[in-house]
């Protein structure tokens, strides 16, 4: 046995700490899930992943490759054919032409990807344009490549779309990108070929650069999702964000992409050579598989969401809780003003009361407050059980 030391112990390390990660908040859904650790009979409508597992033959690719021995790095951009796959799916899909070798590059999720386009673009003092509510991710991300996050209000009246308007004026000379997050975590809104144009008209004038998060692009129920990247002339001022988690249930596997000008791309990738080297090799594997035969599971995924979006919707106006109709994603965003209760307070008291987890909407940010957010990505009982729940609850108020 290993003898115990007594350690002498420093009180605390925030001397060490940088400033400006420390005035950085913990994320506001994981702190508030936190308390959901452990309890029993809680019904989870937190946390955006899908409740279906990973394809079988998905899977099986994986441990077939890791049977052959693949375990070593990738090139830095990620597998040729998995990106040549990606560009493919795009252009299929959403009518887009990216050339694999050089504007097409595999990420450790979504995540990462965003990571990387920011730490490329910005410059301290670059201003960072971000309609809200939405991803909590953006400016935290933002700030710690020294942006400085600019947040713009959506409202439910206009299904939580970005107006020109409103766009318009937050703009300022240190204006240098704006995110976008279409179709939306948390709103579950998207943006019509006809929304785009008059934003893609201010981008163009203001010289703006745009990352467009459309990691929930294959999931919209009422009409086919619009790339912003798609728009004329937007291109090669964007630099589109995707991955597998969503469509393809994949949120472990960590796989995520970018594609946009070459030389936007190669910023990244230098960036990407330095941290992460690659993305897992034997999870590349099993993400093009996803993308060469794994269609039929998608299709029948967003088809059981799209069940469930209208029976969640329905449910919340039914126990009179307004909700905007969400045409996108696997969020509800029902409106708990009229319970008097912060959005803080509301999910809490939801939690240890009535047993159901819902994540406040003031962490998403401007626009966010008096609303929750819902993950219909559960079991139609689950769901049903919940907005029965929830109605109890707001009876006793």
């Amino acid at each position: 046995m290993i003898e115990s030391k007594q350690v002498q112990q420093v009180k605390s390390m925030h001397g060490y700490l940088a400033p400006l990660v420390q005035e950085i908040p913990p994320s506001g859904i994981r702190k508030f899930f936190d308390l959901v650790s452990g309890s029993k009979d809680i019904i989870s409508l937190g946390v955006g992943e899908p409740d279906f597992r990973t394809p079988w033959h998905v899977r099986e690719s994986c441990v077939y490759s890791l049977e052959r021995g693949n375990t070593k790095y990738t090139p830095n951009a990620g597998l040729l054919e998995l990106r040549e796959a990606i560009a493919e799916y795009l252009y299929e899909s959403f009518q887009l032409l990216y050339e694999p070798s050089d504007e097409v590059m595999v990420t450790v999720g979504g995540s990462e990807a965003i990571d990387l386009a920011l730490r490329a673009l910005i410059a301290p003092g670059d201003e960072i344009l971000i309609p809200e509510p939405t991803y909590i991710s953006y400016s935290p991300i933002a700030r710690i490549s020294g942006g400085v996050p600019v947040g713009i209000e959506t409202f439910a009246k206009d299904q939580f779309k970005l107006k020109p308007e409103a766009l318009k004026a937050v703009i300022t000379p240190r204006s240098k990108v704006l995110i976008l997050c279409y179709p939306s975590n948390p709103t579950g809104g998207i943006m019509t070929y006809e929304d785009w144009l008059p934003i893609a008209k201010i981008v163009e004038e203001n010289d703006l650069i745009v990352i467009s998060d459309e990691i929930y692009a294959e999931l919209t129920y009422e009409q086919k999702h619009v790339s912003f990247a798609s728009m004329p002339g937007m291109r090669d001022r964007t630099i589109l964000v995707s991955g597998f988690s969503k469509a393809f249930a994949m949120t472990g596997w960590r796989m995520g992409y970018a594609c946009g000008h070459q030389d936007l791309i190669s910023a990244m990738l230098k960036i990407h050579q330095y941290t992460v080297m690659c993305a897992p090799s034997m999870a590349q594997v099993a993400a093009l598989e996803a993308l060469t035969n794994g269609m039929e599971e998608k299709d029948k995924m967003v088809e059981s969401y799209n069940q469930r979006r209208r029976l969640v919707v329905q449910g919340f106006r039914e126990i009179g809780l307004p909700c905007h109709e969400p045409q996108g994603a696997f969020y509800a965003f029902p409106s708990i003003e009229s319970t008097g209760l912060s959005s803080e307070e509301f999910a809490q008291r939801l939690l240890f009361e009535a047993k159901v987890a819902a994540v406040p909407g003031h962490v998403f940010g401007l626009g966010g407050e008096g609303f929750i957010r819902c993950s219909y990505a559960t079991s139609v009982n689950q769901l049903t059980e919940a907005i029965d729940r929830i109605g109890n609850f707001i009876k006793k108020l």
